[in-house]
């Protein structure tokens, strides 16, 4: 892929992949796990351990689904 110069297109498309399934990911946990701006402003510090969960989770079905299993 380095000589045909197409490695750096091919992980531009991995990168963008990768990005919008983390943002829909994220996006769906919190809504069904009820993580609203409301809970971060009554309870920024139960947010903030929420979030950090949900993104946790989100980025290993990421990896597994999009980087491992290449």
């Amino acid at each position: 892929m380095i000589l045909s110069e197409t490695l750096w297109k091919h992980l531009a498309e991995i990168d963008e992949k990768c990005n919008e399934m983390m943002d829909r990911l994220v996006r769906q946990m919190a809504k069904k796990e009820g993580v609203t701006e409301q809970l971060k402003s009554d309870d920024w510090l139960c947010w903030l351990q929420k979030m950090s969960s949900i993104r946790s989770r989100a980025e290993e079905v990421v990896l597994h689904d999009l980087i491992y299993s290449l």
